[in-house]
């Protein structure tokens, strides 16, 4: 009994390895992807649509003829079939112009009776044009240059939380200014054909410089402190991109990762007070970073 199943043994592994030599043999179309992915090779999951004609396309751009898609590295072994569309092609210049305003005034506003006396005047904007020049398909580096300002003033604040616990505030001002300029690249991958939309990632190198004012009543006395910064970051933005005509687009970028370093020096009322050196990286998505702009590209 024991002879016999060892019979058997020997004959289902020679069955096996006779199965495994002649389905080397086989051509890749036909065995399993799952077998060749095992095998390190790399995989399509829909090579039907590689093979579609209308993907070899080609349009004339200036003087040359370029294909619509894009060849795409891919550096794993599994190959989803994902296309990059022709969106902006080689040898483009784009200029972009980001702007924001905001401002909110309050006079005399009193929430139940915990908040009285409330007046408060808020301004802020930014200005921030850039430009790029497309070095390759869908791929631009440029440089960018922004300017903001802070103006708050606080005339009156009372809290009144219970008898004993209360305070109010009267003549505080805060304002700021910075200016910053950057070094920043950008991938972009069509979504088609039309080369109507289109996401990109933007990677940022920033330096920039700033200066604040805070003045308030402490112990009956004006105090004016004023800080002067310097910032470097590294950012990076995903967004969407859409031209809303031939050569117009609209953009709508994320900040969704980053790394910063702030160094900043503070007095009052002339006296040094010293110096702080801060760094930090966010991970998350910051919906107060969020920028809607417009760009031209000739």
């Amino acid at each position: 009994m024991t002879s016999r199943l060892y019979i058997y043994i020997v004959q289902a592994f020679v069955l096996l390895s006779a199965f495994s030599l002649v389905a080397r043999d086989i051509p890749d179309d036909s065995i399993n992807p799952f077998e060749r992915f095992a095998r390190g090779e790399k995989i399509l999951l829909d090579s039907a649509s590689v093979n579609d004609p209308s993907l070899h396309e080609q349009v004339i751009v200036g003087q040359d003829t370029v294909s619509i898609i894009i060849p795409q590295k891919n550096y794993g072994r599994y190959d989803r079939g994902l296309l990059n569309f022709l969106f902006v092609p080689k040898g483009q210049w784009s200029f972009g112009l980001m702007a924001s305003y905001g401002e909110y005034d309050t006079s005399d506003i009193q929430i139940l009776s915990v908040l009285k006396d409330l007046n408060v005047k808020v301004k802020a904007y930014s200005l921030q044009p850039s430009i790029s020049y497309f070095f390759d398909n869908n791929q631009s580096i440029g440089i960018k240059f922004n300017y903001s300002r802070q103006l708050v003033d606080l005339a009156g604040l009372t809290l009144d939380l219970s008898d004993d616990l209360g305070f109010s505030l009267s003549d505080v001002s805060y304002y700021s200014k910075t200016y910053t300029s950057s070094v920043a690249y950008r991938n972009y991958v069509g979504l088609g054909r039309d080369r109507r939309f289109g996401v990109f990632n933007e990677v940022e190198l920033a330096f920039g410089a700033g200066s604040s004012r805070f003045k308030r009543m402490y112990g009956g006395q004006p105090r004016d402190t004023r800080t002067n910064s310097m910032t470097a970051s590294l950012n990076f933005s995903p967004g969407v991109c859409v031209f809303i005509m031939d050569y117009v687009s609209f953009n709508v970028s994320f900040g969704v990762f980053g790394l910063k370093l702030h160094h900043e020096r503070q007095n009052t009322d002339g006296i040094d007070e010293g110096s702080r050196f801060s760094s930090g990286a966010n991970f998350r998505f910051n919906i107060f970073n969020i920028n809607f702009g417009m760009a031209v590209f000739i």
